[in-house]
């Protein structure tokens, strides 16, 4: 089964055991600012450390400050020369995703690496503040427009320092569970028909379609900005908290079959951080290495179709 993680190396010379440590070993991120959004909980905790560990200026960006707040205060403690800021946002309210990045521009900080990492999964049908489906709103739409709002001071960043940007989508092999149209573009607020699961294999599926379109994008202008997406792999966190039965076997299973929290932010820390990655851009990565999702991630034109309809749901939420 798909959440059986393969331990063979792939050509980058990692595999699913690997850890975040071990895929940015040497590697000296001095000088370079990220921004992690869910970087107070599951992988995006170790993906702030080893980044930090690592020498680059991380934003944490969550919902929670005083949960932030105590992940900064542990790793400083173990990292007391980590350089690490905490910000609030809620990527559910566009509101607050403008608010954030205006608060962030207006800070004048450089910005290099973008990790769309935040996420939730499994939710009952629910709408955002701006009434769009939660699941699709906070793991796709809100860092669409994260992405979006921030693309000029990446850009800004690349030129000033003639260093390449790179923007990290955490996606899932999840996306595999979307709905067989893909993305519901005419039902993406209908109760009617609604899935849990297939949701979020929705919103996961516009991460990577989002990675592919925006990485066309920055190609065509000719930008020393990079785009990709990934599999984190299959991690025991509290992602499924919204479900007690799927937690509770996630958590039995996952004692034996899946990866640590330290594997899990490696394909992450990989892609935004590693020497291999200089250049790539719009592809998928899973366990470190690049790989073939199905041919839903790779629809050109649904990506393009998603673009413009994610367009359009910001335009018509500010």
């Amino acid at each position: 089964m798909w959440f059986f993680e393969s331990k063979k190396k792939g050509p980058s010379g990692f595999s699913s055991t690997s850890t975040a440590e071990e895929v940015t070993q040497g590697i000296d991120g001095t000088g370079l600012t990220a921004i992690v959004t869910g970087g107070s909980s599951g992988i995006g905790i170790e993906t702030t450390r080893v980044l930090s560990l690592r020498g680059v200026h991380v934003i944490m960006v969550v919902r929670n400050v005083a949960a932030g707040s105590d992940t900064k205060e542990a790793i400083l403690k173990k990292i007391p020369a980590a350089k690490i800021d905490v910000m609030e946002l809620d990527l559910s309210s566009m509101a607050s995703v403008r608010k954030f990045a205006s608060d962030f521009i207006a800070r004048g900080l450089p910005l290099n690496i973008l990790i769309n990492n935040a996420g939730i999964m499994g939710t009952p049908f629910t709408l955002s503040k701006d009434n769009i489906e939660l699941q699709f709103a906070t793991n796709h739409l809100g860092h669409f427009l994260l992405t979006s709002l921030l693309l000029d001071t990446i850009k800004k960043t690349t030129r000033e320092s003639g260093k390449e940007g790179r923007i990290v989508n955490v996606s899932s092999v999840g996306y595999q569970l979307a709905y067989p149209e893909g993305i519901r573009f005419n039902k993406i607020n209908d109760p009617s028909g609604y899935n849990s699961f297939r949701a979020y294999g929705q919103s996961k599926l516009a991460n990577i379609l989002h990675a592919n379109e925006l990485a066309k994008h920055l190609k065509e202008n000719k930008v020393n900005i990079t785009a990709n997406s990934l599999h984190p792999g299959s991690i025991v966190t509290n992602i499924n908290r919204h479900n007690i039965i799927l937690n509770g076997l996630v958590r039995t299973i996952g004692r034996f079959s899946f990866k640590s929290i330290h594997q899990g932010a490696a394909t992450t820390c990989y892609v935004a951080l590693h020497p291999q990655v200089q250049g790539v851009t719009g592809e998928y990565f899973d366990d470190c290495n690049i790989s073939k999702p199905n041919a839903q991630a790779t629809d050109a034109e649904m990506a393009k179709k998603l673009w413009d309809f994610s367009i359009d749901l910001v335009q018509a939420s500010s």
